[in-house]
């Protein structure tokens, strides 16, 4: 038995995974206690703040539930999430950016026809389309399009009961030119769930909850990486300062307010998808 002193648990610590029969669990591991104890170290943790973040994190996990994952979004607001992205999502050429997924995805959005507007509630019209195409401008045929977004409100649908199911939630298929269109309305920026210990986190280091307006896309075909990404709206207040750091510059868009005799005022948005072939 040996006596432990504030330098040498560490290795001991270390030591202990010898036996581990993963590599790579072992990698993971033994960088987590190496910089965990470096942490506690540098900022000279007392036993009362690592209370204070016991609680704190168990707190977290009992706010998750099947529509709300609130460690996704301490992730997010802490830019682990964007930190991720970044380095398992390497930018090729002019290849569409990744963003954000966002705790409030979920499976089981419905079909929609070309051009179908998904919008169930009110709000400033919208359409949205482009082409899907890959890094040799070809059009990319058949890709499934999912998008979805916050109502007028600046909730999601999984949030609101007040909204009818799979309001502003969509699948679509790029046609054989790689085409893409569905109306919607024009978002607006909304606060990330603060009720819960991340909104006491934001509110403990003076930062606000907001995230700029956006459509969330996810698109997958045969052949292809899948992207996941977002527009955000250029004239929103909140682009500069996203809560969750998803915005790149890349992935602002204008809404172009279009007028024609006897129909009302929409935005429209135009934008291509070039997505990167598997290899």
């Amino acid at each position: 038995m040996k006596d432990q002193n504030s330098e040498t648990i560490t290795e001991t610590v270390l030591q202990s995974f010898s036996g581990c029969a993963n590599p790579r669990t072992q990698e993971i591991m033994t960088a987590l206690v190496r910089h965990l104890h470096d942490f506690a170290r540098e900022v000279r943790l007392t036993q009362t703040e690592w209370r204070q973040g016991i609680e704190f994190l168990t707190a977290t996990g009992k706010k998750c539930d099947g529509i709300r994952q609130e460690f996704i979004l301490l992730s997010d607001t802490l830019g682990l999430s964007i930190l991720l992205d970044a380095i398992n999502n390497c930018r090729e050429g002019e290849s569409t950016e990744n963003s954000l997924l966002g705790p409030f995805y979920r499976e089981g959005a419905k079909d929609a026809a070309f051009g179908a507007d998904i919008a169930q509630t009110e709000g400033e019209p919208a359409l949205f389309h482009g082409r899907l195409i890959d890094m040799h401008g070809k059009p990319v045929a058949g890709a499934l399009i999912e998008v979805w977004q916050t109502a007028a409100n600046g909730m999601y649908e999984g949030q609101d009961p007040e909204q009818p199911e799979s309001n502003l939630r969509g699948r679509f298929r790029s046609n054989a030119q790689g085409e893409y269109a569905f109306r919607a309305i024009k978002p607006t920026s909304y606060p990330i769930p603060d009720d819960g210990p991340v909104g006491k986190m934001l509110v403990a280091t003076g930062r606000h909850p907001m995230r700029p307006a956006h459509v969330h896309f996810l698109i997958e075909a045969p052949g292809y990486e899948t992207v996941t990404t977002a527009l955000f709206s250029s004239d929103d207040t909140y682009v500069e300062s996203d809560a969750v750091f998803g915005v790149k510059s890349s992935l602002v868009v204008e809404y172009v307010l279009r007028e024609s005799k006897g129909a009302e005022p929409y935005f429209e948005v135009e934008r291509d998808f070039v997505l990167i072939a598997k290899e």
